[in-house]
């Protein structure tokens, strides 16, 4: 139940700033003004501090010894009796107020009179070892009755003070509370203690703590001397500051269950040991001023106490050598592991499609999967690399259905980086040639991707059906390039098929089937999952990625790393959109759950440890990071003019996004291809995904055009263009995008000035005029001559540039005169005309520069 500042004030009986004040000494971050709440615990704690830090607040608000015991134990006494003479009549001090309660006393007895034989020494409850007169011939008295012995009070605890007192001086009548005998004398020899100390009379029995009771005897009360030094009486209700609550031992079973825990002994671990929620340990611990959260250890003996608490008996688990918490052993990653050769299986083969553009591997693809894929490629250009999984009967085993995974990768040129991606982690390269083309340029460069990563090849000679058709042609040209065709003595199958007429189609499939079987692949499905993405994007549930296991079995729920992401697989999906539950070697499907995307071609690996693999992603991610600092140029004396003179030339910079991550890729390559002295691109930005506002962003700050490839716009995104003025422009085919770029690279460019001469007049005489400058009679041999730019020659050297002033012909001013005719020209502050002179019109145009 909460507890406000203003209650615990009006309990103490304090100033609501003193409460507030303490509160913010001890760290209550809720104690704010009089009307906060504080949990109970809290407040209770809050209000021992205040009692603890405040004498007077303590004793006043001390219980009554009355109404905290109102029946006091019998207390073990030892009765002795002794003899001491009457006070002297004197008057005497003001005794402090009577107690309510005091301990039994024991039966009067007469008092004999004092001596200085020594005194022996009794023990009381409490361990203290006080000296006693000892009696000198009593008169005979009634034999004391001795009471039963009562259970033995508690010992002291440790940092208690025990066995103090203080002893009294020689007996002086004249001054009231002095006691007759020396009590220096006995053990010590005879010495006294100087005068001066305060005196106290003899103990005779009771409770420490309780008021002194002598027999007959009406005596100041029992005074002991406080942590504090001073003296303090027990009658009245002096304050004392509390001692700090001592756990009660608790005596428990000796077949009480045993709860053991290896250092640190952390409180969450203790809680769920006892089987109690953490803030009910904490609650205790609280009790025993042991402030700690659920994240925090505490000491063994106050795990014992808690566990006592409850019955439990608490032993710590001994570690073994060096096996402490500081110096553990890093838990790492296990990304790969070999395989024995029992644990190997068949698996299927992984074939990848490759060849020149537009010379039917889709086609051929989309017969063997019945399914339309190239109706759904923008232009019938394959731009993205599609993983597919089919199964066909095996030509020998004919109940048998084998699986084939088909990679189908991009022709053109600017997926070259893709093709050769594809061709590392495939089994198996089908090149496909047409028929009538023959051997192209992206062709080789499969070829060469192929024979780089050391893959068997098969050729397909497509569009077989077509008129000029020459498959003879196709193999001499692949000959030369080192396949020879195996019914021409080589190693290399080749099988003519059209994808149109479907023929060779299962002859392919058979041909694919016997050189996997040739091959003996195999891959150990009883492991954890390892193998490449393919192609990567973002969808509606986040970032996803086509991958291709090689080895083991990547099931839902499994945590995967791939480069610098990492994540729970959340879903598989084959390429027919259907879940899966698990995907083994050689099938490829997309992966949901990353917290990134990751690039095509990076390798990815399932762990049984997500901590370590987050780990190891974050150490892949902050070097990543440095490499791309490092990367950076860095502005030194040498090069601070060459920076200069750059920043002022002219730059194209753009943001790039698109659908997939192969994509960006393909664009970033093509137009870094793009070479120009006169005018840099920049790619300020390349990603994955919708145009968003954050990027209309950066171009605004930039100054930079937006290209999206296949993906879509956002609507706040549009309109923020528009606000700003960023361009953004979408495309489907990436002919046109690249064109474009070049068009806006070269439109950055200051245009070209092109001379051109409009015609050519020859001074034949000149005539020198009353004001001004002379007149040039002239000829025009050739083109036309008007008013503007002209140059004079004079023997093929050019000695003056100017502009007409006046051109007549006859006594009229004219805009032009054509060839054959004649004119008068006065050019604007040139008068040094000579006969045979020619004045050539020019005019200058401005053409748009090319790159």
């Amino acid at each position: 139940m909460p507890v406000r500042i203003y209650d615990i004030a009006k309990k103490l009986g304090l100033e609501n700033k003193d409460i507030l004040n303490k509160a913010k000494q001890l760290g209550i971050a809720a104690a704010k003004v009089p009307s906060s709440s504080l949990d109970k615990i809290s407040a209770e704690w809050l209000e021992e501090e205040l009692i603890k830090g405040d004498p007077t607040l303590a004793a006043r608000l001390a219980p009554k010894p009355a109404e905290e015991k109102p029946k006091a134990a019998p207390v073990e006494e030892k009765i002795v009796i002794i003899s001491a003479p009457p006070p002297p009549p004197v008057e005497a001090k003001p005794e402090p107020p009577p107690v309510e309660a005091k301990a039994p006393e024991p039966a009067p007895a007469p008092v004999p009179a004092p001596t200085a034989a020594p005194a022996p020494v009794n023990d009381i409850p409490n361990g203290e070892a006080v000296p006693s007169p000892a009696p000198v011939a009593p008169p005979p008295a009634p034999k004391p009755v001795v009471p039963s012995t009562p259970p033995t009070p508690p010992k002291p605890q440790m940092g208690e003070k025990v066995g103090f007192i203080q002893l009294p001086t020689r007996p002086q009548p004249s001054r009231p509370g002095d006691r007759s005998g020396d009590r220096g004398t006995g053990d010590r020899g005879g010495q006294q203690r100087p005068p001066g100390g305060p005196q106290r009379p003899p103990f005779q029995g009771g409770r420490p703590g309780q008021p002194f009771q002598q027999r007959g005897d009406n005596r100041q009360p029992f005074q002991q001397r406080g942590r504090d030094g001073r003296l303090q009486q027990s009658g009245g209700q002096a304050p004392a500051k509390p001692a700090a609550p001592q756990a009660p031992k608790i005596a428990l079973p000796s077949d009480a269950q045993v709860i053991t825990i290896k250092p640190p002994i952390i409180v969450r671990a203790l809680a769920d040991a006892l089987k109690q929620r953490p803030f009910t340990i904490i609650a205790e611990l609280m009790k025993l001023k042991v402030m700690a959260t659920v994240n925090q250890s505490i000491d063994e003996k106050v795990a014992q106490q808690i566990c006592a608490h409850y019955g439990y008996r608490f032993e710590a688990e001994k570690r073994a050598k060096g096996e402490g918490v500081v110096h553990a052993i890093e838990k790492k990653v296990e990304l790969d592991s070999e395989d024995k050769p029992e644990q190997l299986k068949s698996r299927a083969p992984v074939v990848t499609i490759m060849g020149h553009v537009d010379h039917g591997k889709t086609s051929l693809l989309d017969v063997i999967r019945k399914a339309n894929v190239a109706g759904g490629e923008a232009g019938g250009i394959t731009q993205h690399i599609g993983a597919y999984t089919i199964s066909v009967p095996h030509p020998e085993r004919k109940t048998e259905l084998a699986q084939i995974t088909f990679l189908d990768t991009p022709g053109h040129a600017a997926f070259s980086s893709m093709r050769a991606r594809g061709a590392n982690v495939t089994d198996l390269v089908v090149l496909v040639v047409a028929a009538n083309d023959g051997v192209m340029p992206q062709t080789l460069e499969a070829l060469a991707h192929a024979k780089a990563a050391k893959v068997p090849i098969l050729v397909a000679i497509n569009k077989c059906d077509h008129p000029n058709a020459n498959p003879l042609k196709v193999r001499q040209q692949l000959q030369e390039k080192g396949l020879v065709p195996d019914d021409w003595g080589g190693d290399t199958i080749f099988v003519e098929c059209s994808a149109l007429t479907k023929q060779g189609i299962d002859k392919l499939l058979e041909m694919i089937l016997l050189q996997a079987d040739l091959l003996e692949l195999k891959a150990n499905p009883d492991r954890n999952a390892k193998g490449n993405v393919i192609e990567s994007g973002v969808s509606a549930g986040g970032p996803t990625a086509t991958v291709l296991v090689r080895k083991g079995t990547l099931h839902l729920g499994d945590v995967i790393i791939c480069g610098e992401y990492y994540g729970k697989v959340r879903a598989l999906i084959n390429e027919e959109g259907q879940r899966l539950k698990e995907a083994g070697p050689s099938v490829a499907v997309s992966v949901l759950g990353l917290n990134g995307v990751p690039e095509a071609g990076w390798e990815f690996s399932s762990v049984d440890d997500e901590k370590a693999a987050r780990a190891l992603a974050e150490e892949r991610a902050l070097v990543a990071k440095s490499e791309e600092l490092e990367g950076r140029s860095k502005v030194t004396l040498e090069n601070l003019f060459a920076s200069l003179e750059a920043a002022q030339s002219k730059v194209l910079r753009v943001v790039v996004k698109a659908d997939t991550q192969g994509s960006v890729e393909a664009i970033v390559e093509a137009l870094h291809k793009i070479e120009s002295e006169k005018v840099s691109l920049e790619i300020l930005h390349s990603a994955v995904g919708t145009i968003t506002e954050n990027d209309v962003a950066l171009a605004s700050a930039s100054r930079a055009v937006i290209l999206g490839f296949h993906t879509r716009l956002d609507s706040t995104a549009s309109e923020k263009a528009k606000h700003v003025g960023v361009q953004i422009k979408l495309y489907a085919i990436i002919y046109e995008l690249i064109d474009q770029v070049k068009d806006s690279m070269a439109g950055l460019l200051d245009p070209d000035m092109k001379e051109t001469i409009v015609g050519s007049a020859e001074v034949r005489q000149i005539f020198e005029l009353s004001k001004g400058i002379p007149v040039a009679g002239c000829m025009v041999s050739s083109g036309r001559i008007v008013r503007g730019k002209v140059r004079v020659r004079r023997r093929k050297d050019v000695i003056y540039e100017g502009v007409t002033q006046s051109l007549r012909r006859f006594q009229d001013e004219v805009n032009e005169v054509r060839s054959g005719m004649e004119c008068g020209i006065r050019i604007e502050g040139f008068g040094e005309f000579q006969t045979g002179d020619i004045i050539e019109c020019y005019s200058l145009e401005k053409v748009a520069a090319k790159l």
